[in-house]
């Protein structure tokens, strides 16, 4: 009797052997090209080109940054010393006002010579702190009248003067540190005035 039929193994079939190009073959499957991911490959030469220009526009911007921030702090210094000036110079012309009444009574007549004495004291004190703060006293008196130094209160023909310059001075001006304190009041001349004639131009 055959064993056909009765379900040994020895009936089952037997696959072929792979062969090694069949087992070393890539599948293909799961494979995603390089143009697909986007990174293509890149050549060492470009990629250090690369961090060159990216290195040079960082240092560029570093610079303009730390040119922005000097800038800044320079104008915070000026803006602080322009403030710190004006507060002093707010205060002098107050110690002006002071100035002009110790010369006004030294100017009077009638006054004791005691008192004259102790007003002119005061006076020559006020006037050296005031010269060690830096206020130096603005007498224009014979010179061109500069509107941007001198205010004018007066503007006639005055004898000895040029038209356009400074007659007298009602008050005087003052500078602090170079700057203009307080401008001068003056009488500007306008020259002098034309002679008139008899009428006939000539004597008969």
């Amino acid at each position: 009797m055959s064993a056909k039929g009765n379900g040994s193994d020895d009936d089952l079939p037997v696959p072929a052997p792979l062969s090694p190009a069949t087992v070393d073959a890539p599948s293909g499957e799961g494979d995603v090209p390089a143009e697909a991911t986007g990174m293509a490959e890149v050549a060492p030469g470009d990629d250090v080109e690369s961090l060159r220009r990216e290195c040079a526009e960082l240092r560029d911007a570093l610079l303009r940054r730390r040119a922005d921030f000097e800038n800044y702090r320079r104008r915070v210094e000026r803006d602080r010393g322009a403030a710190q000036a004006e507060a002093e110079a707010g205060i002098l012309r107050h110690l002006l006002s002071t100035v002009d009444n110790l010369e006004r009574a030294l100017a009077a007549s009638g006054t004791d010579s005691g008192l004259r004495e102790g007003v002119a004291l005061t006076l020559r004190e006020l006037l050296a702190l005031l010269d060690s703060l830096g206020v130096t006293p603005v007498d224009p008196r014979g010179q061109r009248f500069d509107p941007a130094l001198h205010q004018a209160i007066l503007h006639e023909p005055a004898a000895g003067f040029e038209a356009g310059t400074v007659a007298e001075v009602f008050r005087k001006g003052y500078t602090y540190k170079g700057r203009l304190l307080r401008p001068a009041m003056v009488k500007v001349a306008s020259g002098e005035p034309e002679e008139r004639g008899d009428g006939d131009g000539g004597v008969q």
